[in-house]
C-alpha cells in the first residue's frame, strides 16, 4: 500500500464539498494521490455532516463502515462539522479513528497527516486503543490561511465557489453559528482570483454559496456586498456563461441586488432563498424574519424585473409550537407564492440552539403527515410550471449522457437539487446548447436540440 494515497467521503452540503476539495489540493501539493478506493487508501478522511440528526447518524455509519473495514498502517480520519461539535463523541463511538480534525481548520489536513505519522504510538501500542489525535483549535475565524486553495468545487462544466464562511444570524432551531462561528468572507480580489482559474478550465457556470451570500462582504465593511461582488465578477469574467446565486437571507435581497441581477445577462434569473416558514408566528419563534409583506413585495419586484426568474425556497414543518392553522397558513402561502421548486426538512431539535428549550413536542407521525401533503402541494404547482416551457427554447449545460440521451440543467436548476433536461441524441458534456422544450414532468423537461 502506497503511504502517499487517500481516499475522502464527502458528507453534507455543496459548501462541504469545496471544503472536502480543498484538503485534496493540499493533500496533493504534498505528494498525495487521490484513490477511488478506500482499500487502497494509506489515509482515509470523512468530512462529516452534522447539521441535523439524519446527517450525523449518516457521518457516523461511514466512520464505522470505513474504521471496520481499516487495515493495518491505514490512518482514519474525521474531518468536518460533526467532529466541530461532537468530536470527543466521534473518538468514543468510533474506536479506529485516528485524527479528529475540524471544520474550521480543514486548511491544516497535511499537518494532521504528518503528525500522525511520526507518532507512531498512535496505531502500534499493543492491546491498547491509542487515542485520537485532536485538532480542533478554537480558531476565531474561519477562511483564513487557505494556503492558496482554489475554494471550489467542480464538476464538468459547473463549479461551486465559496464566497464567505459561518453565519452570524440567530435562527434559533440552526447549530451552523455554534459550528462555524460568525460569517467571515473571503476577500474580493481572492473571490475574482478564483473566477479567473475557474474560467481557465473551462467552468461554464459559477455557483455562489455561504451560509448566506446576501450577508457577504459586511464583516469587511462592504454595503451591499454581494451585489458589489456581482459587479466585479461579471466584468472580471465576461466569458463565465452563468452565474447562479444560492442560499439568500429574507429581508436582505435589496434593490441594489435585484437591479444587478437584471442589468447583467450572465447573472442567472434564479435565486434560492430559504424562507423556512409562511406563518408570522412561527417564524418569530424559529427567530426569522417574520415580515410576510416584505416577501410578497420583493418577489413581486422581482417577478417584474426578471421575468423569467426561478425562485427555490425551503420550509420547516413541525417546528414546535407549529398549530394545524400555522401549517395551513404555510400551505396557503406556498399555493399562493407558486414557487419553482420547493424543498422542506422536518424539524430536527439540536442541542445548544435557542429552540433546544421549546423541546420537540410534535409526534414525528405528524412532521411526516405534514411533509407529505406540503410536497403533495407543490407537485402540481412544480408541473403547472414546467408544462409552461413547453414549446419554447432554453439554453442547456450539458452534464452526462445515458442510453443516446444527453441530460443536463437549465437555468432553472441549480446543480443536485432541482430538476434535469432530458435532450434526444448526444451532447458535449460541458457544452451549453439551445433546446427546444417538448415534454414537462413533475420535475425534468424533456427536449429537442435547436438546429
Amino acid at each position: 500500500m502506497n503511504r502517499k494515497t487517500f481516499h475522502v467521503t464527502s458528507l453534507g452540503c455543496a459548501k462541504n464539498t469545496v471544503d472536502t476539495d480543498s484538503m485534496a489540493q493540499l493533500l496533493e501539493r504534498s505528494g498525495y494521490k487521490a484513490v477511488s478506493a478506500p482499500q487502497q487508501a494509506s489515509v482515509l478522511i470523512v468530512n462529516t455532516c452534522g447539521f441535523i440528526g439524519p446527517a450525523r447518524e449518516e457521518s457516523y455509519s461511514a466512520l464505522l463502515n470505513l474504521a471496520e473495514s481499516k487495515r493495518p498502517g491505514q490512518l482514519l480520519i474525521a474531518a468536518g462539522c460533526l467532529t466541530q461539535r461532537y468530536g470527543v463523541e466521534v473518538a468514543h463511538k468510533v474506536q479506529g479513528v485516528d485524527g479528529i480534525l475540524g471544520t474550521r481548520r480543514w486548511m491544516d489536513i497535511v499537518q494532521v497527516v504528518r503528525h500522525l505519522r511520526q507518532n507512531s504510538q498512535h496505531s502500534t501500542s499493543p492491546g491498547l486503543r491509542p487515542e485520537p489525535l485532536f485538532h480542533l483549535p478554537e480558531a476565531p475565524t474561519i477562511g483564513t490561511d487557505e494556503n492558496g486553495t482554489l475554494r471550489a468545487s467542480v464538476a464538468g462544466g459547473s463549479a461551486y465557489l465559496k464566497i464567505a464562511d459561518g453565519c452570524r444570524r440567530p435562527c434559533a432551531f440552526c447549530a451552523i453559528p455554534l459550528i462555524k462561528g460568525t460569517t467571515v468572507s473571503r476577500p474580493l480580489e481572492t473571490l475574482i482570483e478564483d473566477a479567473r482559474r475557474l474560467r481557465d478550465v473551462g467552468v461554464r457556470e459559477l455557483v455562489l454559496i455561504a451560509q448566506d451570500t446576501t450577508d457577504y462582504g459586511h464583516d469587511l465593511g462592504i454595503q451591499d456586498g454581494l451585489a458589489t461582488l456581482l459587479e466585479k465578477m461579471t466584468a472580471a469574467v465576461p466569458d463565465i456563461d452563468w452565474i447562479r446565486i444560492m442560499y439568500a437571507f429574507p429581508g436582505y435581497v435589496t434593490d441594489r441586488l435585484i437591479g444587478v441581477m437584471s442589468s447583467h445577462a450572465q447573472i442567472l434569473p434564479y435565486l434560492d432563498i430559504p424562507l423556512q416558514h409562511g406563518d408570522p408566528a412561527t417564524l418569530t419563534r424559529m427567530r426569522r424574519p417574520a415580515n410576510i409583506e416584505w416577501v410578497h413585495k420583493t418577489i413581486a419586484k422581482m417577478r417584474s424585473m426578471l421575468p423569467k426568474l426561478a425562485i427555490r425556497s425551503t420550509f420547516i414543518v413541525g417546528y414546535p409550537g407549529e398549530t394545524d392553522n400555522e401549517f395551513q397558513t404555510l400551505l396557503d402561502f406556498v399555493e399562493e407564492m407558486r414557487f419553482d421548486r420547493v424543498g422542506a426538512f422536518q424539524f430536527s431539535l439540536e442541542e445548544g440552539t435557542a429552540s433546544e428549550e421549546l423541546g420537540d413536542p410534535i409526534p414525528a407521525i405528524v412532521k411526516e403527515e405534514r411533509y407529505q401533503r406540503l410536497m403533495e402541494l407543490q407537485q402540481p404547482i412544480s408541473l403547472q410550471i414546467n408544462q409552461s416551457y413547453v414549446g419554447q427554447t432554453l439554453d442547456v449545460l450539458i452534464e452526462g449522457e445515458k442510453s443516446g440521451i444527453a441530460i443536463g440543467r437549465s437555468y432553472r436548476d441549480a446543480p443536485e437539487i432541482d430538476g434535469m433536461v432530458f435532450v434526444e441524441g448526444k451532447a458535449e458534456i460541458g457544452s451549453i446548447i439551445p433546446v427546444k422544450i417538448s415534454g414537462a414532468m413533475t420535475y425534468d423537461l424533456t427536449g429537442i436540440p435547436e438546429q
